[in-house]
């Protein structure tokens, strides 16, 4: 599966665009929604990405003192609870390449009473300023399908990783069955950009969400790419009929 045309395209949703000019629309579309990002998950997911998270944490092994690099961090649901598990012994790295997104999670830890062991750092998941072998973890959670690049991307999360590290990619990906597909489809074109438009006043932005989830790799495509990145040991959890989808590997 290829991220560049003969041209130096990309997709972003299902318009080819510039490489160049994919981070600035990501950009533009999080600036746009980032207010109402965190109800619009639950409207959206109807609250179960809240599960989808949690059992995404429970496969990261994070301990007391560890430290944690959260990509695409969002509005900072996982980097909220890797805080508490690392403690104030250990430190989270929050990036997002928005930093209306960023300011987001900022806030709302801050607000949760979460200081001291975060810190925040707006970086381009491909370009991630990072020295090699530093965390215990890195995690990525609905955010690799706004990458340019995403083969990049594993790499430079790879190369930060320290050898006995994990990586965590949480995902959408592919309903293994054909009624799921359609419901899901169903759901997906004709719903959810209405909500944007209501909740948000923004139809477009969700509409490019739904469509940028169709542009994501398999469950085994990203397994593979994961493996070409240089993890090892890759393995992928189907959730909620695999409309969701979290790959861990190792860096030996």
């Amino acid at each position: 599966m290829t991220e560049r045309g003969r041209d130096n395209t990309t997709h972003f949703g299902f318009r080819d665009v510039l490489e160049q000019d994919k981070p600035r629309l990501v950009a533009e579309v999080f600036r746009s929604v980032a207010d109402k990002y965190d109800l619009m998950n639950d409207l959206m997911s109807f609250g179960v990405h809240r599960a989808w998270k949690q059992f995404a944490v429970g496969l990261s092994g994070i301990r007391s003192g560890y430290r944690v690099l959260d990509v695409a961090a969002g509005s900072g649901d996982l980097a909220r609870k890797f805080a508490r598990m690392v403690g104030d012994s250990g430190l989270v790295v929050s990036t997002d390449i928005s930093e209306a997104m960023l300011q987001r999670g900022r806030t709302r830890l801050t607000d949760a009473g979460i200081v001291g062991n975060v810190l925040y750092v707006q970086a381009d998941a491909e370009h991630l300023p990072f020295r090699e072998n530093i965390f215990h973890c890195v995690s990525i959670g609905f955010g690799l399908r706004n990458v340019t690049h995403q083969q990049i991307a594993l790499q430079a999360m790879y190369r930060c990783l320290r050898p006995g590290g994990r990586i965590l990619v949480l995902e959408f990906s592919r309903p293994t069955t054909k009624w799921l597909r359609k419901l899901y489809d169903l759901y997906s074109f004709n719903v959810l950009p209405q909500v944007g438009r209501l909740v948000v006043g923004d139809k477009a932005s969700y509409q490019y969400l739904v469509e940028s989830i169709r542009k994501q790799p398999t469950q085994a495509e990203l397994q593979s790419m994961m493996e070409t990145a240089g993890f090892e040991r890759v393995d992928y959890h189907n959730l909620s009929g695999g409309i969701v989808a979290v790959h861990t590997g190792y860096k030996f």
